[in-house]
């Protein structure tokens, strides 16, 4: 198994949508206006949302991937 870094969104996320505004990849949305949802089948982890969110909530953690 490998692991890559995804982006994880905490609970108090302010829902501003930076985060989505900045993913290249289109990774990220806001879910009924209330919080950010990350597809982890998208993410490649570059942490520009990370960088763009201005709540600190994005934070970026290795995941274990399964290829195959």
């Amino acid at each position: 198994m490998k692991s890559k870094k995804i982006a994880v969104v905490h609970q108090d996320c302010v829902a501003c949508g930076n985060c989505a505004k900045y993913c290249p990849r289109r990774a990220i949305t806001i879910d009924r206006g209330i919080c950010a949802v990350v597809d982890e089948s998208l993410c490649v982890g570059c942490g520009k949302c990370e960088q763009a969110c201005p709540a600190g909530t994005i934070e970026m953690v290795a995941r274990e991937v399964v290829y195959g």
